[in-house]
């Protein structure tokens, strides 16, 4: 693979040398954007080691996902499940990457529920961008005013912005509608139990 792009390289360069060089550079940076994205998906698929064939040396080569059989929202879903692998590893360098490619890719779905914005707003937080996060939280609880999600959502993004006044008031919020939002058993509510669980355990301590 190196040495194939290492020759590509070298042939277009009389071109890139030319008088139109952009083409060149929006091409080279769209190919490295897909390999990483390949690389993305592939290292956080489990099934992916299963599917390892051999070269003629014997070495494995691990055969990745087939992108064209996802959909976009789960290869948005990858990449959030990334940022947030490496959230928790506290590797920030790779967080910082990867997070501005997996909001692009939440901003692309045509439609975002309340479980995607909560994970755009969740990378957003992870990455620093609190006002992004603010803004998924406002568009949950506009449409669902107790929203769990939305609610713990916008806790982190007021504490990450230093807002205890407005951290408080989304605490207090949370523990109000707990019970009712609970009952509804929401498949959003289901897959981020452990953040709704740590927000709520967070808004108890800081209870007055």
């Amino acid at each position: 693979m190196g040495a194939a792009l290492a020759r590509a390289r070298a042939q277009a360069g009389p071109r890139a040398r030319g008088n139109a060089p952009i083409p060149w550079i929006v091409g080279g940076l769209a190919v490295v954007a897909m390999i990483v994205l390949v690389a993305a998906q592939s290292a956080s698929d489990p099934a992916a080691d299963s599917g390892a064939v051999s070269l003629s040396s014997g070495a494995p080569m691990v055969r990745g996902p087939d992108l064209s059989t996802m959909t976009p929202r789960e290869r948005a879903d990858r990449l959030f499940n990334r940022v947030m692998s490496y959230h928790e590893r506290g590797v920030t360098d790779s967080v910082a990457f990867f997070a501005d490619m997996g909001i692009r890719a939440y901003e692309m779905l045509p439609s975002l529920d309340a479980d995607a914005r909560y994970d755009m707003g969740r990378i957003a937080e992870v990455a620093g961008n609190a006002p992004l996060a603010r803004a998924q939280s406002d568009t949950i609880l506009r449409e669902s005013p107790t929203h769990l999600l939305g609610l713990t959502l916008g806790a982190r993004a007021a504490r990450l912005a230093r807002d205890d006044r407005a951290a408080r008031a989304y605490d207090q919020r949370l523990i109000a509608a707990e019970t009712a939002e609970r009952q509804k058993d929401l498949l959003e509510y289901q897959r981020h139990a452990a953040d709704i669980d740590e927000a709520l355990r967070t808004a108890r301590r800081q209870r007055p």
